[in-house]
């Protein structure tokens, strides 16, 4: 059997190019090697989106980025979580193994606790339906952020707990992370993130490139600005890119403007493929359709044997 993939990303608005250098890239890379499921994790994005309309529209544009960025639904799975019902019957099934305090280690629940926000269950649970998302599909690999590897940490302590309770099922997945690219920096270089507004969105006009690439903080030493070369970094080698900075060292204006033209011809491809995907709204739909009827069948195999193994299963 082939070795298998399983990631996922939020509908939690438009993606940025953090978003696709941290995870969504290695998706498109391994879809040759490796079976391949990709989620649009709707149920995860109910902590932070609670509004049907918008919900709507981020789900379907979650599928039509993934197309975008040639994700090919031939070779790959891609599939929404609602659709599949046994990720919230299989997450229950782990909350009953599942201490408080060691949940309350998550990196997620501290950072809330942190900023003395009122914590929803869901923020609480947030990595036993991650543990789930992962486990029903017996993945090799899990492609995330440096910011999820803890979650499949947990997700592998959890498959080892129920498999001691109650016998081997799960295998245990490895999280893969690009190398390279733990942490992608924002326009102030911080990590980039729509919660800090220092994003440049993955299918940005030209205007808003030029936009977000002029705000970038300029910090430097040896007259090289560092947040401009580590955004630059992630798209052209580094040799010619070493080169263009000892060539205009200082000059940073017409780094930013290099950059610029970068940025411009990477993009524009993404951005014209994500146009010709909206008009025709009704194929990503069928496609997404699809997706959830083979996710579902993998993932209610894997359900029967966990019911069986837990005792419920007597007819």
């Amino acid at each position: 059997m082939s070795k298998r993939l399983l990631s996922g990303v939020k509908p939690t608005g438009r993606p940025h190019i953090g978003n696709y250098f941290g995870a969504m890239k290695q998706f498109v890379d391994l879809q040759h090697e490796y079976e391949s499921f990709v989620m649009i994790a709707d149920y995860h994005a109910l902590n932070t989106i609670q509004n049907a309309e918008e919900m709507k529209e981020n789900i379907l544009g979650v599928a039509m980025d993934y197309l975008a960025i040639g994700l090919d639904p031939e070779k790959v799975t891609i599939f929404k979580q609602s659709d599949v019902q046994a990720h919230t019957e299989l997450a229950w099934i782990f909350d009953t193994i599942t201490t408080m305090p060691y949940l309350m280690r998550a990196h997620a629940f501290k950072d809330a606790e942190a900023k003395n926000k009122e914590i929803s269950v869901g923020t609480f649970n947030y990595p036993m339906l991650m543990a789930t998302d992962i486990l029903l599909y017996d993945p090799d690999i899990v492609p995330v952020g440096l910011d999820q590897k803890q979650h499949v940490e947990i997700t592998r302590d959890t498959a080892e707990k129920f498999n001691r309770i109650y016998g081997e099922i799960f295998k245990l997945p490895e999280a893969k992370i690009l190398a390279g690219m733990q942490t992608v920096p924002g326009t102030d270089g911080q990590k980039m993130s729509k919660s800090y507004g220092n994003t440049i969105p993955l299918f940005s006009t030209d205007e808003d490139i030029t936009k977000a690439v002029m705000s970038i903080v300029t910090d430097s030493s040896a007259g090289v600005p560092h947040n401009v070369y580590n955004i630059h970094s992630l798209i052209r080698d580094k040799s010619s890119l070493d080169a263009l900075y000892a060539e205009k060292a200082g000059k940073y204006k017409d780094l930013k403007e290099a950059l610029i033209d970068d940025l411009k011809k990477f993009i524009a491809p993404l951005r014209e493929k994500r146009a010709e995907l909206e008009k025709n709204p009704e194929k990503v739909l069928e496609m997404l359709k699809k997706g959830g009827e083979k996710a579902r069948a993998t993932a209610e195999a894997k359900m029967k044997l966990v019911r069986e193994k837990i005792g419920v299963t007597l007819y």
